[in-house]
C-alpha cells in the first residue's frame, strides 16, 4: 500500500479508527497504514443530522469511523433510515443511489457510500431550499480502509 500525505490546518479535526484528533497547528501528516478516517468538512457533527438524508450520512459515517460496536449500530441505523427514505421519496435516482450506498457500506466500502449519500444530501438541500452543509465538491483524497 502506498502512503497518503495530508496537509491539515490549525483547528482541523480528523477521526482515525474512531479516535478524534484536533490539530493545534498547521501540519503535514503521512498515513503509512490502512486506516478508517475522515477529516475536515467530511465529518458531520451529530447536531447537524437534521434532515432524513443528513441522518443517513451520519449513520454511514458512524458505520465507517466509529468503534466496532458503534459501526455495527451505525450500519443497522443506516439500513432503517435508507428504507424509510426510499419509501418516502419520489426520486428514482435518490432511491438507486441509496440502494448502492447501502450495498457499498455492507461490503465495507463506507467511504464510497458516504460520497453517494452526500449527493443525496445535496439533492435534498436543493428540494428543501437549505444551504449546503458540506462542500459541493470534495477535493480531499480518498481514505484507504
Amino acid at each position: 500500500m502506498s502512503t497518503l500525505v495530508l496537509e491539515l490546518r490549525q483547528g482541523d479535526l480528523m477521526v482515525v479508527n474512531g479516535a478524534p484528533i484536533r490539530f493545534r497547528n498547521r501540519t503535514r501528516i503521512e498515513l503509512a497504514a490502512k486506516a478508517r478516517f475522515l477529516f475536515g468538512k467530511q465529518i458531520m457533527a451529530p447536531e447537524a443530522a437534521t434532515t432524513p438524508a443528513r441522518r443517513i450520512y451520519f449513520a454511514l459515517q458512524t458505520a465507517y469511523i466509529g468503534t466496532d460496536e458503534e459501526r455495527a449500530q451505525g450500519l443497522d441505523l443506516a439500513r432503517a433510515l435508507i428504507g424509510e427514505f426510499q419509501s418516502a421519496t419520489t426520486s428514482t435516482l435518490a432511491r438507486e443511489m441509496l440502494r448502492t450506498a447501502l450495498a457499498l457500506a455492507e461490503g465495507d466500502d463506507c467511504y464510497q457510500a458516504l460520497k453517494l449519500s452526500r449527493r443525496v444530501m445535496r439533492h435534498e438541500e436543493e428540494i428543501l431550499g437549505l444551504p449546503p452543509l458540506m462542500p459541493v465538491r470534495q477535493t480531499q483524497p480518498r481514505p484507504e480502509g
